[in-house]
């Protein structure tokens, strides 16, 4: 099992013949990912060829669904085209769209967002490195090499700790790995990745990497709180952060005790999720709660 994303699940790419879309597309398709089909109106009815597959472009979103039967889309347009992207694979009714593009104005996100959710399709992103379960798919950047498939799902707000926590823990291996983005305003929740996580039988542990900015991780403390039964192990990045400055992905000036990393901390720590000092002794932490959990089970 995972979430979200599994080996039947059938990919189109809006943006394939551009020069980061072709080089993600072969590296998606070298991991297995089913990738149907480009997107690009100006390139319709060619076929690009990508070592042993040859991959056919389609001149919407709608279209590509129709001939391929495809529910998933990741986004590799430029930021200007984002928004219109976005809207035209919520129109389609696509089930998942994936957004990588980064520097998408937020008034373009915020726009594209609320369209999608009355359409009915999941964001993840933007400026997110997509999501992979490993063994079976990966859709977006996300390097699909360097860990196995497990039984501990991740969802992060960074990119680079998303790789640092699964290079880490490669020898227990994930259900999934899903990188939320982290701009001020995102699609898929660390809340709605938690959800999914409780759900999936196949996920016996949940990390969770957060960033300083916002409260995003003040509310997920709040819905492990009252909804997770499985342990939780989480990091937040930022702690050497200087007050008063946007950080990065941040996507909040922090001010006072809101929003900082100690903050976020003491809000997880509340509700009994251990929380590493840094990235290693996160995956420290993951061990040994697996341990425990282990022993508990065997006892």
């Amino acid at each position: 099992m995972a979430i979200f994303l599994t080996k039947e699940s059938k990919v189109l790419v809006q943006g394939m013949t551009g020069g980061e879309g072709m080089k993600h597309t072969r590296r998606m398709l070298a991991a297995g990912t089913d990738v149907v089909g480009g997107v690009n109106p100006r390139k319709a009815g060619r076929t690009v060829d990508f070592d042993d597959r040859a991959v056919p472009v389609f001149g919407s979103v709608r279209e590509g669904m129709e001939a391929t039967g495809a529910e998933v889309s990741v986004v590799f347009v430029p930021p200007a085209f984002a928004k219109a992207a976005v809207v035209e694979a919520a129109d389609a009714r696509i089930g998942l769209a994936v957004v990588i593009t980064e520097g998408i104005p937020v008034h373009d996100s915020v726009a594209f967002h609320a369209h999608a959710a009355k359409k009915g399709t999941r964001v993840i992103g933007p400026n997110c490195p997509g999501l992979i379960t490993p063994g079976q798919s990966n859709a977006g950047i996300i390097p699909a090499d360097i860990t196995k498939p497990g039984r501990i799902g991740l969802v992060s707000k960074s990119g680079t700790l998303t790789y640092q926590l699964m290079y880490e823990l490669r020898d227990i291996g994930f259900s999934t790995c899903v990188g939320i983005g982290g701009d001020p305003v995102v699609g898929t929740t660390h809340i709605d990745c938690l959800a999914a996580f409780q759900e999936d039988p196949d996920t016996e542990l949940i990390v969770l990497i957060g960033e300083i900015g916002g409260d995003a991780e003040e509310r997920a403390a709040a819905y492990i709180r009252d909804h997770i039964t499985k342990p939780v192990v989480g990091y937040i990045a930022g702690f050497t952060a200087p007050e008063g400055k946007t950080m990065g992905h941040a996507g909040a000036i922090v001010s006072g005790s809101s929003g900082t990393a100690q903050a976020k901390k003491n809000a997880l720590e509340a509700v009994g999720v251990r929380v590493g000092g840094t990235p290693t002794d996160t995956a420290r932490l993951v061990l040994a709660q697996l341990e425990t959990e282990r022993d508990v089970t065997h006892s």
